[in-house]
């Protein structure tokens, strides 16, 4: 019987079924850690997706790319791209990538390597495994959650996927959850372990961290510890998450954050970067 991928309308997770019959549910939206929605499933294959949404991408520092669907879909995720004379790196995905990103990577020097900071990051990632071939990077805790493509080498605690390229697990808002740090241009590309608020110009304002956004669900002082302890080796000063970039968010402004969650009840409201400054 023929599988088919379907992608949830919501928060865009690939997952298979098969073709007559597609899932009867998402195991991201039934997670606490995201909402459920509100007027019950939508699925869509791949072809229904394609005519649906399109791709851009821009530049947003040297070297490094974030690609996006308009409009926006499921989570609204993006797909970094670090372009490296030693082959191109690629973190998170985009929801989809359409023809023209695809014969864009290509003319960028496809991709040697690939890897997620946790699931609501994930986006199309099997395409761009079926396209290019990379080498596909994960944590060993975030497995489980990988039905929609193949994990080729399961990593422990740090790895390094390039020089001056690192991946550093904090767990914390998922199983597995990880970090990459980029030592070249000082950036941290954090998934979900911060939350960086933007005003309408796309500057920085405020920082928090949650286990649960959705639900506002805080971490534990256990997990804000490893949080820390990680994030205290990595001298950063641009943030990446899974949905965008932050330049000027720094490595002390997270200490500061931290400092201050761990002072009392833990909670997800956002602090200024003013008051962690």
């Amino acid at each position: 019987m023929s599988l088919t991928r379907y992608a949830c309308t919501h928060c865009g997770t690939w997952q298979p079924g098969f073709a007559h019959e597609p899932p009867t549910g998402c195991p991201t939206c039934l997670d606490v850690r995201n909402a459920l929605p509100r007027d019950g499933w939508n699925f869509q294959t791949a072809g229904q997706v394609s005519e649906r949404l399109s791709t851009r991408w821009e530049q947003t520092l040297p070297g490094i790319w974030g690609f996006t669907c308009e409009p926006s879909f499921g989570l609204g995720s993006t797909g970094w791209l670090l372009h490296r004379p030693e082959g191109n790196i690629a973190f998170e995905g985009a929801p989809w990538y359409s023809k023209p990103a695809l014969e864009y990577l290509e003319v960028m020097g496809g991709i040697r390597v690939l890897s997620a900071s946790h699931p609501h990051g994930f986006g199309a990632l099997w395409q761009l495994q079926e396209h290019f071939d990379p080498l596909l990077v994960l944590h060993k805790d975030a497995v489980p959650y990988t039905k929609a493509f193949q994990v080729r080498w399961p990593v422990d605690d740090e790895h390094e996927l390039a020089p001056d390229l690192t991946l550093h697990c904090v767990g914390g808002h998922y199983e597995g959850q990880t970090v990459m740090y980029d030592a070249r241009t000082r950036s941290l590309f954090c998934g979900d372990a911060l939350k960086v608020d933007l005003d309408a110009r796309g500057k920085p304002t405020a920082l928090s961290c949650h286990k649960g956004f959705h639900y506002a669900i805080p971490l534990s002082h256990g997990e804000l510890r490893r949080y820390r302890a990680v994030l205290k080796q990595l001298p950063f000063e641009n943030v990446f998450t899974t949905f965008e970039f932050a330049r000027g968010v720094t490595r002390e402004h997270a200490l500061a954050l931290f400092d201050r969650l761990l002072e009392g009840m833990p909670h997800t409201r956002p602090l200024s970067l003013e008051e962690l400054s």
